[in-house]
């Protein structure tokens, strides 16, 4: 039989379009503000979202989008009172999460099996209620990145003059973090609350060794996420393997053949132009 014979195959196929197209073109901006650590404050609130969902019989997505969207404007709040040292803010917020994720899954009995599915990712669980509530999580960030681009291009790469211009800098930070947190709240279901962040920022390290502008680099981050998407998820369902780490380890396997195809290349330049002189 055929991957596509089976429908939770399909959805998760579907699943992992959305994210593979959403969490590098948000991972693209993060990453170039030095900010990849953001990602996993992010997905740690979303744990202790998840764990709120399932202790009060609520949508453990929704409850996660909640928690994140929170965590984001607070994040992007503290990051104003650190703005030298953004880290604190994201150390902060991702011990923050951490603190009540752990608390509130203390207090569930026999939630650590539901809760395993969100730290790892899960194909099978992936219902077609979840691929539209995770299109309605997603759809917001990608349409803020088309009618904004120049915008947070210029955020991106210089905050202070963009300030310093008239821009909304701080209005602008809160809504791209807070959709940013929507779309790890969204990927969690698939690739897992530990591994999303892994998503949204190795695609981009590797389109960065390969692309000579920002555009390039973010259109090749997508197709290179939707590579790692597609042979983690055929890796996952042929070989019994966790969906979220077949999908980073294909993620790094790109980026590691990519850096070995460059010093081989650099490698044969310079014996040239050794031959050469």
């Amino acid at each position: 039989m055929s991957v596509l014979d089976y429908a939770f195959m399909q959805h998760a196929l579907l699943a992992g379009l959305i994210c593979a197209i959403v969490c590098p073109a948000a991972g693209l901006f993060i990453t170039l503000r030095r900010l990849s650590l953001l990602a996993d404050a992010l997905a740690h609130i979303c744990l202790a979202g998840v764990a709120a969902g399932l202790l009060a019989g609520f949508s453990p997505l929704l409850s996660a989008a909640l928690f994140a969207t929170g965590g984001a404007v607070g994040l992007e709040l503290l990051r104003e009172k650190y703005r030298h040292h953004a880290e604190l803010a994201i150390a902060i917020m991702l011990s923050a999460g951490m603190a009540v994720g752990a608390i509130l899954l203390s207090q569930g009995q026999g939630l650590n099996a539901n809760v395993l599915s969100y730290f790892f990712g899960s194909i099978i669980t992936i219902g077609t209620g979840d691929l539209k509530l995770m299109l309605l999580l997603c759809l917001p960030l990608l349409v803020l990145i088309y009618f904004l681009w120049d915008e947070l291009f210029f955020i991106t790469f210089d905050e202070e003059n963009a300030r310093l211009s008239g821009l909304p800098v701080r209005t602008l930070n809160i809504i791209f973090t807070s959709l940013t947190a929507l779309t790890i709240a969204a990927a969690i279901r698939l690739v897992g609350i530990l591994l999303v962040s892994s998503l949204m920022v190795l695609p981009v390290a590797t389109a960065m060794q390969l692309s000579g502008s920002f555009r390039q680099t973010f259109t090749l981050s997508v197709l290179l996420a939707q590579a790692a998407v597609l042979a983690g998820l055929l890796f996952s369902f042929y070989f019994n393997l966790a969906p979220g780490g077949s999908i980073i380890l294909c993620s790094i396997g790109l980026l590691l053949g990519t850096l070995g195809i460059k010093q081989a290349s650099r490698r044969s330049k310079s014996d040239l132009l050794t031959r050469q002189t």
